[in-house]
């Protein structure tokens, strides 16, 4: 079982320390100008009351920035942290997710398939430099399916393991295009955690935790 650290880079995290700073200084210099500027004022032209009272309005509205910017960073950070163990429960499943690139290990690369309805497609697999490595044509039923890949073409030549992906070219019986989702599958083994969302892993295959459509029992 492998979980990457939680936590943003030291990087984002001094940008972050930063700006609250920079936030902070510019709270602190609106407060002394506004002081000042009350203690020095002309005793037979006193400051508008009008200009007087936007003038608080806007230093109120600063501090309620600050306090807001606090509060969504305090909420940001617990969100994170309540993701871990969640994430981590990821480890060891079986996965479905949006995609059409799967990873070609011990001779099978698997896909789930959706269609919307039945007619004949076109099986594309191309290899990372987009060259076409396996097609194949034939009929395609609706609802959920997989297709299986064992690596070689039509050749029978084998192809090494790696990432491939699939496109799917599909019509149905009056010649209309039909579109055919795509999904992968595959076992996680790990997960990192990158930005704001976890990512999964299969070997060295990441997957969005947005796209997850199905986690189950290996």
């Amino acid at each position: 079982m492998s979980v990457s650290p939680v936590g943003s880079s030291s990087a984002n995290t001094n940008a972050k320390a930063q700006s609250g700073a920079s936030m902070a200084a510019t709270f602190d210099q609106f407060l002394t100008l506004l002081t000042t500027q009350l203690q020095n004022q002309n005793p037979l032209d006193p400051l508008d009351t009008n200009q007087f009272t936007q003038q608080l309005v806007q230093f109120a509205g600063v501090e309620q920035q600050l306090k807001t910017n606090s509060q969504l960073e305090a909420l940001i950070l617990q969100a994170k942290t309540q993701s871990v163990p969640a994430a981590a429960g990821f480890v060891g499943m079986k996965l479905t997710a949006d995609g059409s690139t799967a990873t070609l290990a011990n001779n099978q690369a698997n896909w789930s398939l959706k269609s919307p309805a039945t007619g004949t497609a076109t099986f594309t697999v191309t290899d990372r430099n987009n060259k076409t490595v396996y097609s194949e044509t034939r009929k395609i039923a609706a609802g959920q399916q997989s297709f299986t890949w064992n690596g070689k073409d039509q050749n029978k030549v084998t192809f090494p393991a790696g990432d491939y992906r699939l496109s799917v070219a599909a019509k149905d019986s009056a010649g209309r295009a039909i579109a055919v989702s795509t999904e992968i599958e595959g076992l996680v083994d790990a997960v990192r955690f990158e930005g704001d969302m976890p990512i999964l892993m299969m070997g060295n295959q990441q997957v969005a935790y947005d796209k997850v459509r199905q986690i189950r029992q290996n």
